[in-house]
């Protein structure tokens, strides 16, 4: 389980910093700043891959009301723009830019999930693994993949094709069949290459359905 020896080496207040969304081919990346409070922190809390659906969200409502959370979201068609690298510093640099914006001042640390920094003004220390060790980071990545999960079940509504209520956006048989029988959504990443390989037939002149947004009624 993660735990604090990272966050008592720094002057506090800590940001814990992950994001989610990395790797699908469809929808936005997403990052989280999560400042966690001096005491009463909810237990419970590891990386996000390890707890299931249900526990995520429990944690995500406890953690929105009891820490100081900042999220960043950089849609599809800037990851096109920018490349999912760039694209993710951007989203990690908004999210700490928010908790700055709630606490009035900078942080004094912040702690990030990977082996890179933004290019940004906060003192920071990026940390392999984060998620496992550093609870900081564990509630990040909690926020941010809960986050990124309820925006990718929302598109699914609006485009039901593609599967998106349970595989997020990921590259998996069933979303790379639709790919090929649909074409690409609006918020495929077209800069990816399954996507780019199944935008071909269409941009050709191969039929496709229409992406005007589903709406139940």
């Amino acid at each position: 389980m993660p735990g604090l020896k990272h966050e008592k080496l720094c002057l506090p207040p800590i940001a814990g910093v992950d994001e989610a969304g990395r790797g699908p081919l469809a929808g936005p990346v997403v990052a989280a700043a999560v400042v966690l409070p001096a005491k009463g922190i909810p237990r419970g809390i590891n990386d996000s891959k390890k707890l299931p659906a249900a526990e995520r969200q429990r944690l995500h409502d406890r953690l929105l009301g009891c820490a100081v959370v900042g999220i960043g979201v950089v849609e599809a068609d800037e990851i096109d723009r920018l490349n999912i690298y760039w694209a993710t510093m951007k989203a990690m640099t908004l999210a700490v830019d928010q908790v700055a914006a709630l606490l009035g001042h900078v942080p004094g640390h912040v702690l990030v999930d990977g082996n890179r920094l933004p290019r940004w003004r906060y003192a920071a220390t990026p940390i392999v693994g984060g998620d496992a060790v550093s609870t900081s980071i564990a509630a990040a990545s909690i926020v941010a993949k809960h986050t990124r999960d309820r925006i990718m079940i929302a598109h699914a509504e609006a485009y039901p094709h593609y599967g998106w209520h349970s595989n997020k956006g990921y590259g998996c048989a069933a979303h790379l069949r639709a790919l090929r029988e649909h074409g690409p959504a609006p918020i495929h990443r077209r800069s990816f290459a399954p996507v780019a390989q199944a935008e071909l037939p269409f941009a050709r002149g191969g039929a496709a359905e229409s992406f005007e947004p589903h709406h139940n009624r």
